[in-house]
């Protein structure tokens, strides 16, 4: 199985670089399962159905969330029926929205899909590590899913490494989001689960964390805040991550970053030949 996840995608320019990059990423590389994390694409803050339609028909087949799901009050609404966007699965039980579930992949694999945020310097939720071991446990790789993928929306890199080292040979791959920079860490571990800290934005690195410099700067300097904080509207970089995934066992044999347009340097995959 080929999988692509792809980074927080941050306002306007991300969402451009997305729809505009992905449809041909998926033919050129022959993707057959694509997620996304969505949760700052609209205007940096949240995600509107109308957003995360228009993700779906670029190809992304689940759109993951993180600490700004409800930043737009309509997704308390419409996450109940759109089953592809999913809400970090370690909020408080009656919470709208689904943490994980399983789909269906091109290539008629089943995939086990798993959003969870961590607690370091985040909001106060529930256990991830226990939340996402029942979701693991009750869909076990090999069993009811050929593939189980975990976007990891969390703060530290403590934190995410120890998810990782827990679910390490149970599942396929476990990816960072959240701080929107790439980490030069992306691996396969000891027991075949792939990784990286975090796979970045999918934004303008012309910017402080895709935000318009000037704020961020201000609330630095001053400790005052003088605007809201707006996304960058330059060019934006596509981060991403591959990784070629074993239809045998469910693990991964390989993974490699992508870096498409942009200020960053570019970078893409060579897993396939």
């Amino acid at each position: 199985m080929r999988l692509l996840f792809l980074g927080d995608v941050l306002g306007r320019s991300g969402r451009n670089a997305v729809t505009g990059e992905l449809p041909g990423l998926i033919e050129r590389y022959r993707f057959d399962f694509v997620i996304v994390n969505g949760e700052n694409a609209a205007g940096g803050f949240g995600i509107t159905e109308e957003i995360a339609q228009a993700l779906i028909d670029a190809g992304a087949d689940v759109v993951t969330t993180g600490n700004h799901v409800w930043d737009q009050r309509e997704t308390l609404v419409y996450i109940e029926r759109f089953d592809r966007l999913l809400r970090p699965v370690n909020y408080p039980a009656g919470t709208p929205g689904k943490g994980a579930n399983l789909y269906v992949s091109r290539s008629g694999a089943r995939v086990l899909v798993i959003n969870a945020m961590g607690r370091v310097f985040m909001d106060p939720l529930d256990d991830p590590f226990a939340a996402v071991s029942r979701e693991v446990d009750a869909c076990p790789l090999g069993e009811q899913a050929d593939a189980i993928v975990l976007d990891f929306h969390a703060e530290t890199t403590s934190e995410k490494q120890a998810m990782a080292h827990m679910l390490d040979g149970r599942v396929s791959l476990v990816v960072g989001t959240h701080t929107h920079v790439p980490t030069a860490d992306h691996q396969v571990l000891a027991g075949g689960t792939a990784y990286q800290t975090d796979v970045g934005m999918c934004g303008d690195y012309d910017s402080v964390i895709g935000m318009e410099k000037d704020e961020p700067l201000n609330r630095f300097q001053r400790k005052i805040p003088r605007a809201r904080f707006e996304p960058a509207l330059g060019t934006a970089t596509l981060c991403g991550l591959a990784v070629d995934i074993d239809d045998r066992t469910g693990l991964a044999r390989a993974c490699a970053p992508i870096r498409l347009g942009g200020r960053l340097s570019p970078a893409m995959p060579d897993l396939w030949g």
